[in-house]
């Protein structure tokens, strides 16, 4: 039911006694040395477990202080940048390679590879008449969503779908990485087709392409995609598998499994943590934010002109009014994010390419701007570097890749990280987590029914 639907006076009285009842003092945070957010007053993330599977670094702790520098990411202990010039300089896709350094923790030998793209290609189609009852029959308006709720109606699809031995939950993590953009191509078409009135095209996928090729064949009418168009979101995918356990859907997984529950729930609950603004919805967050900005400010070119706007925006006068310039900023990284150093340097090519340069400017110019303008309007030091969600819709956007599918992108990018992190919180976690909180509220006796006022 609609708001609008629902009684103004009942939902204006209740909602009132929600908040109040709902809202804790910031004071009594600090009396109690609370970790808002699971976060150390000076910023940095409070240790709560131990992982081999990826590592974020962008500080280092001096004498208790927290040192700025260049942000490094590793998969299993390689450096990312190293990763891409690898698969890059070879001219093949490195996604898939990625999924299996990823679960097994090791770079596959090119037979090793093979066999595994291969064992990938068997799994990308969904069992039978699952499209038509799970997909077509409930289409969704928000496509994550409609994705979790995919990924929990493959539950009853398997016979052993509670089992949480090893080699049943790598059979489980394969179907899924191999599924689930097959999932977000054929809910983007019900969404297209039942809620837009658009023509329905459920093509199949091609059992011998690249996960980044297969997605762009199964959202266009005709499949047509260049081999650049596949190299760059496959190159996307690759930057956005995995970022550490820390990140909120990567601790939703080791949270969710530690109870011991099934594959299938605790991948929908990361893909639920992914839709938020705050996570994997910001690269939507920045598309709207950059549209804002264009068409508030005349001369793209006028660093006076983005800076007072973009001043506008941080005051809460501006935009969504919630003074976040979004895709600036990270809670880890402090100079820079290299996800976003390897994503910016294809976005130039592709802008130059597609003869969009003049808005590519103007996304450098905000990003070299914002961190003064941080500190002059926020009277804040803290450090401000550009991250991944910055120049991804960027991307997208010039691959003709609807914005429905920006958020669904990267949550087909980072199952394999998801998986990783489950297999191994089930493997050495061994204990259900389950933090404190402390109950601050008065006690209060109980009144009978007919004594209440």
């Amino acid at each position: 039911m609609a708001i609008s639907e629902m009684n103004e006076q009942f939902l204006k009285k209740y909602s009132g006694i929600m908040d109040t009842h709902n809202k804790i003092p910031l004071d009594l945070y600090e009396k109690y040395n609370v970790k808002r957010g699971l976060r150390n007053q000076d910023g940095t993330g409070v240790l709560v477990g131990l992982t081999e599977i990826g590592d974020v670094h962008g500080y280092i702790m001096e004498e208790g202080d927290k040192i700025p520098v260049k942000g490094v990411l590793r998969y299993r202990g390689i450096n990312v940048q190293d990763l891409t010039k690898g698969f890059l300089n070879d001219h093949r896709f490195g996604f898939e390679e990625t999924i299996f350094l990823l679960l097994f923790g090791y770079l596959p030998p090119r037979e090793e590879l093979k066999l595994f793209q291969e064992r990938l290609g068997d799994k990308r189609g969904l069992p039978d008449q699952f499209t038509e009852d799970m997909i077509l029959k409930a289409p969704s308006k928000n496509l994550m969503n409609k994705l979790a709720r995919s990924v929990l109606a493959a539950y009853s699809y398997d016979e052993m779908a509670d089992d949480t031995s090893v080699p049943n939950m790598l059979r489980q993590s394969v179907e899924l990485i191999a599924q689930l953009p097959t999932m977000a191509a054929y809910a983007y078409q019900a969404k297209a087709h039942y809620h837009r009135g658009k023509s329905l095209f459920i093509h199949k996928p091609d059992l011998e392409l690249s996960t980044a090729e297969n997605l762009l064949r199964m959202i266009r009418h005709d499949k047509k995609f260049t081999k650049l168009e596949a190299e760059i979101l496959d190159l996307s995918l690759v930057l956005h598998a995995e970022h550490g356990g820390g990140n909120n859907s990567a601790f939703a997984t080791h949270v969710v499994s530690s109870s011991g529950t099934d594959t299938y729930s605790a991948i929908a609950a990361a893909i639920g943590s992914l839709k938020g603004p705050l996570h994997g919805g910001a690269n939507i967050q920045v598309a709207r934010m950059m549209d804002n900005i264009k068409e508030n400010v005349a001369d793209w070119g006028d660093e006076d002109e983005i800076a007072a706007y973009i001043s506008r925006i941080l005051r809460k006068d501006a935009f969504d009014k919630k003074g976040l310039v979004y895709g600036m900023g990270h809670a880890v990284y402090t100079l820079s994010d290299p996800r976003a150093e390897v994503l910016k340097e294809k976005a130039a090519a592709l802008a130059k390419e597609s003869g969009r340069c003049d808005e590519f400017r103007l996304y450098e110019i905000i990003e070299r701007i914002t961190p003064g303008l941080f500190h002059k309007v926020r009277n804040n030091d803290k450090p401000l570097c550009a991250n991944v969600d910055f120049y991804s819709g960027f991307v997208y956007s010039i691959l003709n890749i609807p914005e429905d599918l920006y958020t669904p992108i990267f949550a087909m990018a980072r199952i394999p990280g998801w998986c990783a992190h489950r297999v191994e919180e089930i493997v050495s976690g061994g204990r259900i987590i389950r933090p404190a909180y402390k109950n601050v509220s008065a006690k209060i006796p109980y009144s009978v029914l007919d004594l209440r006022s």
